[in-house]
């Protein structure tokens, strides 16, 4: 039987590491591994500790990803149920990564080169230079300079993007392909607490959900230029979509069983990405796409297929 792993790099996972920096928090994870899924109130009779310490820890360990919640009606009201997110966790120190992605063929798409889109308000595109286009106006999606975007955002719906299928063109077997992206929930202003259910769909199969915590804009980002207001959402989370004959994985925890076969991408001369926000979505708290020139990460929608 497959075991769901979560893999982090302490330089680029340090709320995974906080996370388990707590002999109670320790405890809540071997409670949850060892009773299956809970709510808070079966913790805290379980541990016998306050409510608050409780849903303070259980909050720190679903930013750190080692716990999915969801939330359901109870008999008054709802309830928040706690789900373990991985069984093993690894500890990974790269320096190097060449010799691991060796085998790898990686496209870089710019975040404006989208073959499709249908986008609600609020929505808007900038480059590091300036606004796009209008804001609010979806019809500014199809302005030419959307190529020119580093940061992009709507309330629902989707982009797509259309890479070149280079394993086929090479004749050779993809034994895993990845999604990278950052990417953050989208609400007027900024909040760290506004999760959004955000999907990515390839070859149009629903590969699977991440729910993004928030709208962050506690700082600036890294690359985002200083013209752009505080007020403004300023970086993501940088996420990793990977797809492999074991199911489907964000950052190393599985979210669904879609496999490769199910991608059929033998089948098809190009790769289709769709990212977005469904109209059914349980959290439909909107997106912000972060690529070249804004965010915590310079770099643009990246597509990795690792072949045999």
């Amino acid at each position: 039987m497959s075991r769901d792993f979560l893999v982090i790099d302490p330089e680029t996972n340090p709320a995974t590491l906080k996370a388990l920096a707590s002999p109670v928090r320790v405890r809540i994870l071997k409670l949850l591994h060892k009773k299956g899924p809970m709510n808070v109130n079966e913790i805290v009779d379980e541990l016998a500790l306050p409510q608050s310490t409780v849903s303070t820890n259980v909050q720190l360990l679903e930013d750190g990803g080692l716990i999915r919640t969801e939330t359901q009606k109870a008999r008054k009201g709802s309830q928040k149920i706690c789900f373990a997110a991985a069984e093993e966790v690894l500890l990974v120190f790269k320096s190097d990564t060449r010799s691991t992605d060796a085998d790898a063929i990686e496209v870089s798409m710019p975040i404006g080169l989208y073959t499709s889109f249908e986008v609600t308000a609020p929505c808007g595109l900038c480059s590091p230079d300036g606004i796009i286009g209008l804001l609010d106006v979806p019809g500014s999606f199809l302005d030419p300079d959307r190529m020119k975007a580093g940061l992009l955002w709507f309330t629902r719906g989707y982009v797509e993007y259309q890479f070149p299928n280079n394993a086929r063109l090479a004749n050779t077997n993809v034994r895993e392909l990845e999604v990278v992206m950052e990417l953050s929930s989208e609400v007027p202003g900024t909040s760290a607490d506004w999760p959004s259910d955000i999907t990515l769909a390839i070859n149009g199969v629903d590969v699977g959900t991440w729910t993004s915590p928030g709208d962050f804009g506690d700082q600036r980002g890294v690359y985002t230029p200083s013209w752009w207001k505080l007020k403004g959402s300023q970086y993501g989370k940088l996420k990793s979509w990977r797809v492999s004959a074991d199911g489907a994985f964000v950052d190393g925890v599985r979210i669904s069983n879609v496999s490769l076969s199910a991608l059929n991408l033998l089948g098809h001369h190009s790769i289709r990405v769709r990212i977005g926000v469904r109209e059914t979505a349980a959290h439909p708290g909107g997106i912000n796409i972060f690529g070249r020139g804004f965010g915590n990460y310079d770099q643009d929608v990246v597509l990795r297929l690792r072949c045999e």
